[in-house]
């Protein structure tokens, strides 16, 4: 069982930066990809980002390809989402997740575990 909880959304004008976290609970954190999805008002869950489990492999949408970076730091069960010129079609809830493999997927049904999502919301 794997609990996960983001921290560090909020309120950012346009070309601005924010760095969501999500900690996990467990031991065996170090065994699961992790992605990030969002949901805007209106839209479907998507795909942002994922990682895998040693962190040496990454993929990014295109849409935020160049501007956000996706990070985890195994020794404290933390994984990261750095997002830098964000623009207004970046508002969404970001939600962290986990799957029980080594790779992550591009799906929201493919993953295992989810945070309670946090709100990002980007003015123009």
């Amino acid at each position: 069982q794997v609990q996960l909880v983001e921290s560090g959304g909020g309120l950012v004008q346009a070309g601005g930066s924010l760095r969501l976290s999500c900690a996990a609970s467990g031991r065996t954190f170090s065994r699961y990809a992790m992605g990030w999805f969002r949901q805007a008002p209106g839209k479907e869950r998507e795909f942002v980002t994922g990682i895998s489990w040693t962190g040496g492999s990454t993929y990014y949408a295109d849409s935020v390809k160049g501007r956000f970076t996706i990070s985890r730091d195994n020794a404290k069960n933390t994984v990261y989402l750095q997002m830098n010129s964000l623009r207004p079609e970046d508002t969404a809830v970001y939600y962290c997740a986990a799957v029980n493999s080594g790779s992550y997927g591009l799906g929201p049904q493919q993953y295992d575990y989810w945070g309670q999502g946090i709100q990002v919301t980007v003015s123009s």
